[in-house]
Protein backbone atom coordinates (compact mmCIF):
# COMPACT_ATOMS: atom_id res chain seq x y z
CA UNK A 1 0.00 0.00 0.00
CA UNK A 2 1.35 3.43 -0.86
CA UNK A 3 2.17 5.46 2.03
CA UNK A 4 3.23 8.77 0.73
CA UNK A 5 0.29 11.66 0.64
CA UNK A 6 0.40 13.53 -2.58
CA UNK A 7 0.87 17.30 -1.67
CA UNK A 8 -2.41 19.48 -1.12
CA UNK A 9 -3.53 21.38 -4.13
CA UNK A 10 -3.91 25.36 -2.66
CA UNK A 11 -7.35 26.48 -1.44
CA UNK A 12 -9.22 27.60 -4.52
CA UNK A 13 -7.51 25.59 -7.02
CA UNK A 14 -10.31 23.97 -8.20
CA UNK A 15 -12.96 27.43 -7.61
CA UNK A 16 -12.89 27.51 -11.79
CA UNK A 17 -16.79 26.31 -11.56
CA UNK A 18 -18.65 28.23 -9.43
CA UNK A 19 -21.36 26.39 -7.05
CA UNK A 20 -24.53 27.54 -8.88
CA UNK A 21 -22.90 26.39 -12.34
CA UNK A 22 -22.38 23.18 -10.53
CA UNK A 23 -25.51 22.97 -8.68
CA UNK A 24 -27.57 23.31 -12.32
CA UNK A 25 -25.78 20.23 -13.62
CA UNK A 26 -26.74 18.14 -10.57
CA UNK A 27 -30.15 19.28 -11.00
CA UNK A 28 -30.40 18.70 -14.36
CA UNK A 29 -29.02 15.08 -14.04
CA UNK A 30 -31.26 14.59 -11.23
CA UNK A 31 -34.27 14.90 -13.75
CA UNK A 32 -32.83 13.00 -16.63
CA UNK A 33 -30.54 10.12 -14.75
CA UNK A 34 -33.02 7.74 -16.65
CA UNK A 35 -31.41 3.51 -17.38
CA UNK A 36 -30.18 2.08 -14.21
CA UNK A 37 -26.88 2.56 -12.78
CA UNK A 38 -24.75 1.79 -15.99
CA UNK A 39 -26.66 4.33 -18.05
CA UNK A 40 -26.19 7.12 -15.22
CA UNK A 41 -22.70 6.72 -14.89
CA UNK A 42 -22.00 6.57 -18.71
CA UNK A 43 -24.08 10.08 -18.65
CA UNK A 44 -22.17 11.39 -15.98
CA UNK A 45 -18.97 10.28 -17.57
CA UNK A 46 -19.62 11.74 -20.94
CA UNK A 47 -20.90 14.91 -19.19
CA UNK A 48 -17.80 15.27 -16.46
CA UNK A 49 -15.39 13.48 -18.33
CA UNK A 50 -15.68 13.91 -22.30
CA UNK A 51 -17.57 17.43 -22.36
CA UNK A 52 -16.92 19.37 -19.20
CA UNK A 53 -13.76 18.33 -18.64
CA UNK A 54 -14.15 19.00 -14.82
CA UNK A 55 -12.70 15.54 -14.15
CA UNK A 56 -10.14 13.19 -15.92
CA UNK A 57 -10.47 10.09 -17.37
CA UNK A 58 -8.32 8.15 -14.66
CA UNK A 59 -9.93 10.07 -11.69
CA UNK A 60 -13.15 9.50 -12.79
CA UNK A 61 -12.94 5.92 -13.24
CA UNK A 62 -10.71 5.57 -9.34
CA UNK A 63 -13.80 7.30 -7.74
CA UNK A 64 -15.96 4.73 -9.58
CA UNK A 65 -13.92 2.03 -8.18
CA UNK A 66 -14.42 3.08 -5.10
CA UNK A 67 -17.98 3.39 -5.09
CA UNK A 68 -18.61 -0.07 -6.16
CA UNK A 69 -16.72 -1.13 -3.31
CA UNK A 70 -19.14 0.54 -1.12
CA UNK A 71 -22.76 -0.53 -0.19
CA UNK A 72 -25.26 1.61 -1.76
CA UNK A 73 -26.22 3.06 -5.13
CA UNK A 74 -22.36 3.65 -7.07
CA UNK A 75 -23.86 6.38 -9.05
CA UNK A 76 -25.52 8.47 -6.72
CA UNK A 77 -22.13 8.17 -4.43
CA UNK A 78 -20.07 8.95 -7.43
CA UNK A 79 -22.13 12.05 -7.76
CA UNK A 80 -21.50 12.82 -4.19
CA UNK A 81 -17.95 11.83 -4.40
CA UNK A 82 -17.21 14.36 -7.53
CA UNK A 83 -19.64 17.21 -5.83
CA UNK A 84 -17.29 16.91 -2.59
CA UNK A 85 -14.16 16.59 -4.33
CA UNK A 86 -14.83 19.64 -6.67
CA UNK A 87 -16.56 21.60 -3.47
CA UNK A 88 -16.12 20.29 -0.31
CA UNK A 89 -18.40 18.90 1.85
CA UNK A 90 -21.71 21.45 0.65
CA UNK A 91 -20.60 20.23 -2.82
CA UNK A 92 -21.30 16.57 -1.65
CA UNK A 93 -24.09 16.69 0.16
CA UNK A 94 -25.80 18.97 -2.49
CA UNK A 95 -24.88 16.94 -5.68
CA UNK A 96 -25.85 13.76 -3.87
CA UNK A 97 -29.30 15.34 -3.02
CA UNK A 98 -30.07 16.40 -6.08
CA UNK A 99 -29.35 13.10 -7.59
CA UNK A 100 -32.01 11.77 -5.52
CA UNK A 101 -34.76 14.25 -4.57
CA UNK A 102 -36.44 14.58 -8.54
CA UNK A 103 -36.81 10.83 -8.00
CA UNK A 104 -38.10 11.27 -4.57
CA UNK A 105 -41.20 13.94 -5.62
CA UNK A 106 -41.98 12.33 -8.49
CA UNK A 107 -42.36 9.08 -6.71
CA UNK A 108 -44.17 10.32 -4.01
CA UNK A 109 -46.46 11.50 -7.35
CA UNK A 110 -46.97 8.29 -8.85
CA UNK A 111 -47.33 6.79 -5.45
CA UNK A 112 -50.46 9.08 -4.61
CA UNK A 113 -51.74 8.09 -7.99
CA UNK A 114 -51.11 4.26 -8.03
CA UNK A 115 -52.94 4.12 -4.13
CA UNK A 116 -55.76 6.52 -5.17
CA UNK A 117 -56.89 5.55 -8.57
CA UNK A 118 -55.42 2.04 -8.95
CA UNK A 119 -58.70 -0.15 -9.05
CA UNK A 120 -59.55 2.03 -12.17
CA UNK A 121 -59.45 -0.62 -14.90
CA UNK A 122 -57.58 1.44 -17.62
CA UNK A 123 -54.79 1.96 -14.99
CA UNK A 124 -55.20 -2.16 -14.00
CA UNK A 125 -54.56 -2.85 -17.79
CA UNK A 126 -51.64 -1.27 -17.62
CA UNK A 127 -50.42 -2.47 -14.06
CA UNK A 128 -51.16 -5.96 -15.57
CA UNK A 129 -48.90 -5.31 -18.44
CA UNK A 130 -46.47 -4.08 -16.50
CA UNK A 131 -45.76 -6.48 -14.33
CA UNK A 132 -44.33 -9.22 -16.77
CA UNK A 133 -41.96 -7.05 -17.43
CA UNK A 134 -40.62 -6.04 -14.21
CA UNK A 135 -39.75 -10.03 -13.88
CA UNK A 136 -37.78 -9.97 -16.95
CA UNK A 137 -35.75 -6.92 -15.91
CA UNK A 138 -34.73 -8.56 -12.68
CA UNK A 139 -33.87 -11.63 -14.61
CA UNK A 140 -32.04 -10.09 -17.30
CA UNK A 141 -30.36 -8.00 -14.18
CA UNK A 142 -29.37 -11.16 -12.92
CA UNK A 143 -27.88 -12.48 -16.12
CA UNK A 144 -25.73 -9.54 -16.47
CA UNK A 145 -24.12 -9.16 -13.29
CA UNK A 146 -23.84 -13.45 -13.33
CA UNK A 147 -22.07 -13.02 -16.68
CA UNK A 148 -19.39 -10.82 -15.24
CA UNK A 149 -19.37 -11.93 -11.85
CA UNK A 150 -19.93 -15.90 -11.80
CA UNK A 151 -16.14 -16.79 -13.78
CA UNK A 152 -15.53 -20.22 -11.75
CA UNK A 153 -16.90 -23.10 -10.46
CA UNK A 154 -16.25 -21.74 -6.71
CA UNK A 155 -18.27 -18.76 -7.23
CA UNK A 156 -21.21 -20.56 -9.36
CA UNK A 157 -21.43 -22.88 -6.29
CA UNK A 158 -21.63 -19.82 -4.07
CA UNK A 159 -24.60 -18.21 -5.75
CA UNK A 160 -26.39 -21.61 -5.93
CA UNK A 161 -26.10 -22.01 -2.56
CA UNK A 162 -27.74 -18.49 -1.94
CA UNK A 163 -30.69 -19.43 -4.26
CA UNK A 164 -30.86 -22.17 -2.01
CA UNK A 165 -30.90 -20.58 1.22
CA UNK A 166 -33.40 -17.50 0.74
CA UNK A 167 -35.84 -19.51 -1.73
CA UNK A 168 -36.52 -23.23 0.39
CA UNK A 169 -34.94 -22.47 3.45
CA UNK A 170 -36.45 -18.86 3.24
CA UNK A 171 -32.76 -17.69 4.87
CA UNK A 172 -32.94 -14.18 6.35
CA UNK A 173 -30.84 -12.10 3.52
CA UNK A 174 -28.36 -10.72 6.44
CA UNK A 175 -27.45 -14.25 7.47
CA UNK A 176 -27.17 -15.25 3.23
CA UNK A 177 -24.40 -12.40 2.67
CA UNK A 178 -22.77 -13.39 6.19
CA UNK A 179 -22.46 -16.65 4.58
CA UNK A 180 -21.07 -15.37 1.64
CA UNK A 181 -18.39 -13.20 2.87
CA UNK A 182 -17.09 -15.91 5.08
CA UNK A 183 -16.78 -18.21 2.66
CA UNK A 184 -15.01 -15.72 0.59
CA UNK A 185 -12.82 -14.97 3.03
CA UNK A 186 -11.80 -18.70 3.23
CA UNK A 187 -11.48 -19.15 -0.88
CA UNK A 188 -9.37 -16.02 -0.51
CA UNK A 189 -7.31 -17.69 1.20
CA UNK A 190 -6.98 -21.39 -0.53
CA UNK A 191 -8.00 -20.17 -3.93
CA UNK A 192 -6.68 -16.81 -4.09
CA UNK A 193 -6.78 -16.29 -8.13
CA UNK A 194 -10.43 -17.37 -8.00
CA UNK A 195 -11.79 -14.64 -5.77
CA UNK A 196 -9.82 -11.87 -6.96
CA UNK A 197 -12.20 -8.34 -8.37
CA UNK A 198 -12.65 -9.19 -12.07
CA UNK A 199 -12.39 -6.57 -14.60
CA UNK A 200 -11.90 -3.56 -14.11
CA UNK A 201 -13.08 -0.02 -16.17
CA UNK A 202 -10.20 0.31 -18.64
CA UNK A 203 -10.41 3.66 -20.40
CA UNK A 204 -11.40 3.54 -23.91
CA UNK A 205 -11.64 7.39 -25.17
CA UNK A 206 -9.38 9.41 -26.95
CA UNK A 207 -6.91 11.74 -25.34
CA UNK A 208 -8.84 15.09 -23.96
CA UNK A 209 -7.67 18.40 -23.38
CA UNK A 210 -6.35 18.64 -19.64
CA UNK A 211 -9.43 18.70 -17.16
CA UNK A 212 -9.90 20.83 -14.23
CA UNK A 213 -9.41 17.73 -11.95
CA UNK A 214 -6.27 16.07 -13.99
CA UNK A 215 -4.92 12.66 -13.52
CA UNK A 216 -1.93 14.58 -11.77
CA UNK A 217 -3.57 17.07 -9.85
CA UNK A 218 -3.02 16.95 -6.24
CA UNK A 219 -5.94 16.55 -4.16
CA UNK A 220 -7.31 19.37 -2.41
CA UNK A 221 -6.66 20.22 1.24
CA UNK A 222 -10.06 19.21 2.45
CA UNK A 223 -9.34 15.79 0.50
CA UNK A 224 -6.73 14.33 2.14
CA UNK A 225 -7.06 11.11 4.52
CA UNK A 226 -6.83 11.74 8.05
CA UNK A 227 -7.69 9.33 11.22
CA UNK A 228 -9.15 12.99 13.18
CA UNK A 229 -11.33 14.14 9.74
CA UNK A 230 -12.68 10.53 9.64
CA UNK A 231 -13.90 10.20 13.15
CA UNK A 232 -15.02 13.95 13.28
CA UNK A 233 -17.28 13.33 9.93
CA UNK A 234 -18.45 9.62 10.73
CA UNK A 235 -19.47 10.58 14.27
CA UNK A 236 -21.20 13.66 12.67
CA UNK A 237 -23.34 11.74 10.22
CA UNK A 238 -24.15 8.69 12.59
CA UNK A 239 -25.42 11.31 15.32
CA UNK A 240 -27.70 13.03 13.05
CA UNK A 241 -29.01 9.80 12.43
CA UNK A 242 -29.34 8.43 15.55
CA UNK A 243 -31.04 12.05 16.87
CA UNK A 244 -33.64 11.75 14.15
CA UNK A 245 -34.82 8.07 15.00
CA UNK A 246 -34.27 9.32 19.07
CA UNK A 247 -36.90 12.06 18.03
CA UNK A 248 -39.10 9.61 15.92
CA UNK A 249 -39.08 7.08 19.10
CA UNK A 250 -40.05 10.04 21.54
CA UNK A 251 -42.62 11.78 19.36
CA UNK A 252 -44.52 8.34 17.74
CA UNK A 253 -42.89 5.54 19.69
CA UNK A 254 -40.62 2.17 19.10
CA UNK A 255 -44.06 0.55 17.56
CA UNK A 256 -44.59 3.23 15.60
CA UNK A 257 -44.08 2.58 11.32
CA UNK A 258 -42.39 5.42 10.95
CA UNK A 259 -39.87 4.66 13.59
CA UNK A 260 -39.85 0.83 12.68
CA UNK A 261 -38.62 2.10 9.03
CA UNK A 262 -36.05 4.34 10.13
CA UNK A 263 -34.20 1.44 12.04
CA UNK A 264 -35.19 -1.42 8.96
CA UNK A 265 -34.10 1.07 6.28
CA UNK A 266 -30.82 1.90 7.79
CA UNK A 267 -30.19 -1.71 8.00
CA UNK A 268 -30.68 -2.45 4.24
CA UNK A 269 -28.67 0.68 3.58
CA UNK A 270 -25.79 -1.68 4.59
CA UNK A 271 -26.41 -4.78 2.69
CA UNK A 272 -26.33 -3.04 -0.92
CA UNK A 273 -23.35 -4.61 -2.03
CA UNK A 274 -24.09 -5.21 -5.92
CA UNK A 275 -26.83 -2.80 -6.63
CA UNK A 276 -30.56 -2.17 -5.55
CA UNK A 277 -31.66 -5.95 -6.41
CA UNK A 278 -29.10 -7.50 -4.14
CA UNK A 279 -31.23 -5.75 -1.49
CA UNK A 280 -34.68 -6.23 -2.92
CA UNK A 281 -35.05 -9.28 -1.23
CA UNK A 282 -34.57 -8.19 2.25
CA UNK A 283 -36.70 -5.10 1.96
CA UNK A 284 -39.34 -7.53 0.45
CA UNK A 285 -39.39 -10.42 3.31
CA UNK A 286 -38.74 -6.99 5.98
CA UNK A 287 -41.69 -4.62 4.33
CA UNK A 288 -44.24 -7.60 3.02
CA UNK A 289 -43.82 -10.46 5.41
CA UNK A 290 -42.46 -8.80 8.65
CA UNK A 291 -44.06 -5.93 8.37
CA UNK A 292 -47.24 -5.87 6.11
CA UNK A 293 -46.35 -2.69 5.10
CA UNK A 294 -47.46 -3.12 1.39
CA UNK A 295 -48.28 -6.71 -0.57
CA UNK A 296 -46.15 -8.59 -2.86
CA UNK A 297 -48.69 -7.53 -5.40
CA UNK A 298 -47.52 -4.09 -4.78
CA UNK A 299 -44.04 -4.17 -3.94
CA UNK A 300 -43.93 -5.16 -7.80
CA UNK A 301 -45.72 -2.22 -8.75
CA UNK A 302 -43.32 -0.07 -6.99
CA UNK A 303 -40.60 -1.86 -8.45
CA UNK A 304 -42.16 -1.03 -11.74
CA UNK A 305 -42.82 2.40 -11.29
CA UNK A 306 -39.13 3.12 -9.88
CA UNK A 307 -37.79 1.80 -12.94
CA UNK A 308 -39.90 4.32 -14.88
CA UNK A 309 -38.35 7.15 -12.96
CA UNK A 310 -35.07 9.37 -12.81
CA UNK A 311 -32.59 8.26 -9.96
CA UNK A 312 -30.96 4.89 -8.39
CA UNK A 313 -33.53 1.91 -8.57
CA UNK A 314 -32.92 1.81 -5.27
CA UNK A 315 -35.96 4.58 -4.57
CA UNK A 316 -38.35 2.15 -4.70
CA UNK A 317 -37.69 2.63 -0.86
CA UNK A 318 -39.44 5.93 -1.01
CA UNK A 319 -42.64 4.05 -2.25
CA UNK A 320 -42.18 1.35 -0.07
CA UNK A 321 -42.50 3.49 2.61
CA UNK A 322 -45.42 5.75 0.97
CA UNK A 323 -47.33 2.56 0.85
CA UNK A 324 -46.34 1.51 4.60
CA UNK A 325 -47.34 5.20 5.89
CA UNK A 326 -50.47 5.31 3.85
CA UNK A 327 -51.72 1.76 5.01
CA UNK A 328 -50.98 1.70 8.60
CA UNK A 329 -52.44 5.40 8.55
CA UNK A 330 -49.74 7.03 10.66
CA UNK A 331 -51.39 10.34 10.59
CA UNK A 332 -54.96 8.82 10.92
CA UNK A 333 -57.63 7.82 8.33
CA UNK A 334 -57.89 11.65 7.53
CA UNK A 335 -54.41 12.52 6.36
CA UNK A 336 -53.46 9.34 4.21
CA UNK A 337 -51.06 11.15 1.85
CA UNK A 338 -49.52 13.30 4.57
CA UNK A 339 -49.06 9.57 6.33
CA UNK A 340 -47.51 8.36 3.09
CA UNK A 341 -45.11 11.84 2.56
CA UNK A 342 -44.18 10.91 5.95
CA UNK A 343 -42.87 7.14 4.98
CA UNK A 344 -41.03 8.30 1.65
CA UNK A 345 -39.00 11.35 3.39
CA UNK A 346 -37.90 8.26 6.33
CA UNK A 347 -37.44 5.73 3.93
CA UNK A 348 -35.40 7.69 1.76
CA UNK A 349 -33.68 9.84 4.54
CA UNK A 350 -32.14 6.67 6.81
CA UNK A 351 -31.33 4.90 3.27
CA UNK A 352 -29.16 6.92 1.98
CA UNK A 353 -27.06 8.51 4.99
CA UNK A 354 -25.27 5.86 5.18
CA UNK A 355 -24.15 6.66 1.08
CA UNK A 356 -23.13 10.43 2.62
CA UNK A 357 -20.96 9.22 5.56
CA UNK A 358 -18.93 6.48 3.03
CA UNK A 359 -18.23 9.20 0.60
CA UNK A 360 -17.63 12.04 3.01
CA UNK A 361 -15.82 10.38 5.81
CA UNK A 362 -14.47 7.09 4.59
CA UNK A 363 -13.15 8.02 0.80
CA UNK A 364 -9.24 7.94 0.91
CA UNK A 365 -9.00 5.22 3.33
CA UNK A 366 -11.21 2.77 1.33
CA UNK A 367 -9.16 3.72 -1.61
CA UNK A 368 -5.87 3.20 -0.45
CA UNK A 369 -7.01 -0.57 1.08
CA UNK A 370 -8.92 -1.25 -2.59
CA UNK A 371 -6.54 -4.12 -3.69
CA UNK A 372 -6.15 -5.60 -0.55
CA UNK A 373 -7.34 -9.17 -1.47
CA UNK A 374 -8.26 -9.48 2.27
CA UNK A 375 -10.94 -7.54 1.90
CA UNK A 376 -11.68 -7.91 -1.49
CA UNK A 377 -12.21 -11.52 -1.70
CA UNK A 378 -15.44 -11.46 0.76
CA UNK A 379 -16.98 -8.92 -2.09
CA UNK A 380 -16.26 -11.08 -4.55
CA UNK A 381 -18.06 -13.72 -2.65
CA UNK A 382 -20.71 -11.35 -2.06
CA UNK A 383 -21.35 -10.38 -5.34
CA UNK A 384 -21.29 -13.85 -6.56
CA UNK A 385 -24.38 -14.32 -4.11
CA UNK A 386 -26.06 -11.66 -5.12
CA UNK A 387 -26.67 -13.74 -8.47
CA UNK A 388 -28.39 -16.61 -6.91
CA UNK A 389 -30.50 -13.69 -4.33
CA UNK A 390 -31.60 -12.09 -7.64
CA UNK A 391 -32.82 -15.04 -8.97
CA UNK A 392 -35.06 -15.98 -6.18
CA UNK A 393 -36.23 -12.37 -5.82
CA UNK A 394 -37.44 -13.13 -9.50
CA UNK A 395 -39.18 -16.25 -8.90
CA UNK A 396 -40.50 -14.31 -5.48
CA UNK A 397 -42.35 -12.29 -8.09
CA UNK A 398 -43.27 -14.78 -11.10
CA UNK A 399 -44.92 -16.60 -8.89
CA UNK A 400 -47.45 -14.01 -7.61
CA UNK A 401 -47.55 -12.67 -11.67
CA UNK A 402 -47.78 -15.71 -13.69
CA UNK A 403 -50.00 -17.40 -10.76
CA UNK A 404 -53.49 -16.51 -10.39
CA UNK A 405 -55.18 -17.37 -7.02
CA UNK A 406 -58.56 -16.73 -7.60
CA UNK A 407 -60.53 -20.05 -8.28
CA UNK A 408 -60.08 -22.21 -10.50
CA UNK A 409 -56.25 -21.54 -9.55
CA UNK A 410 -54.10 -21.47 -12.91
CA UNK A 411 -51.03 -20.07 -14.68
CA UNK A 412 -51.82 -16.95 -16.39
CA UNK A 413 -50.01 -17.70 -19.91
CA UNK A 414 -50.99 -14.07 -21.19
CA UNK A 415 -48.19 -13.05 -18.95
CA UNK A 416 -46.26 -15.70 -19.33
CA UNK A 417 -46.19 -14.59 -22.92
CA UNK A 418 -45.29 -10.82 -22.11
CA UNK A 419 -42.77 -11.75 -19.59
CA UNK A 420 -40.53 -13.84 -22.14
CA UNK A 421 -40.95 -11.31 -25.33
CA UNK A 422 -39.75 -8.63 -22.36
CA UNK A 423 -36.59 -10.87 -21.50
CA UNK A 424 -36.07 -11.58 -25.77
CA UNK A 425 -36.47 -7.65 -26.01
CA UNK A 426 -33.84 -6.94 -22.79
CA UNK A 427 -31.44 -9.89 -23.58
CA UNK A 428 -31.25 -10.21 -27.17
CA UNK A 429 -31.83 -6.92 -28.29
CA UNK A 430 -30.71 -4.53 -25.83
CA UNK A 431 -33.91 -2.59 -25.48
CA UNK A 432 -34.05 0.23 -23.23
CA UNK A 433 -36.19 -0.61 -19.80
CA UNK A 434 -38.16 3.07 -20.24
CA UNK A 435 -39.39 1.49 -23.88
CA UNK A 436 -39.82 -2.18 -22.27
CA UNK A 437 -41.99 -0.87 -19.53
CA UNK A 438 -44.02 1.58 -22.09
CA UNK A 439 -44.43 -1.40 -24.74
CA UNK A 440 -45.49 -4.12 -21.97
CA UNK A 441 -48.37 -1.26 -20.73
CA UNK A 442 -49.64 -0.77 -23.55
CA UNK A 443 -49.70 -4.87 -24.28
CA UNK A 444 -51.43 -5.11 -20.73
CA UNK A 445 -54.25 -2.45 -22.22
CA UNK A 446 -54.82 -4.01 -24.81
CA UNK A 447 -55.39 -7.72 -22.86
CA UNK A 448 -57.82 -5.68 -20.59
CA UNK A 449 -59.63 -5.16 -23.61
CA UNK A 450 -60.02 -8.43 -24.85
CA UNK A 451 -63.24 -10.82 -24.60
CA UNK A 452 -61.59 -13.47 -22.87
CA UNK A 453 -58.71 -12.34 -20.48
CA UNK A 454 -57.53 -12.58 -16.86
CA UNK A 455 -59.38 -11.02 -13.53
CA UNK A 456 -57.91 -7.88 -13.31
Amino acid sequence: MQTSVPSAAPEGALSAISLSEAFGYWLKLGFISFGGPSGQIALMHYDLVDKKRWISEQRFLHALNYCMLLPGPEAMQLATYIGWLMHRTVGGLMAGALFVLPSLLILIALSWIYLAFGDVPVVAGILYGIKPAVVAIVLAAAWRIGRRSLKNGWLVTIALLAFALITFIDAPFPAVIGIAALLGAVGGQLAPDRFRLGGGHAATHPTHAPALIDDHTPPPAHARFSWRKLLITAGIGIAIGAVVLLLLNLALGWRNPLVQMGWFFTKAALMTFGGAYAVLPYVYQGAVENFSWLTAAQMIDGLALGETTPGPLIMIVSFVGFVGGWSKEVFGPLSLFWSGCAGALVATFFTFLPSFVFILAGGPLVEATRDNLKLTAPLTAITAAVVGVIVSLATFFAMHVFHLELPPARWDWIAIAIAAAAALALLRYQVSTIRLIIACAVAGLVVSYLPIRPAF
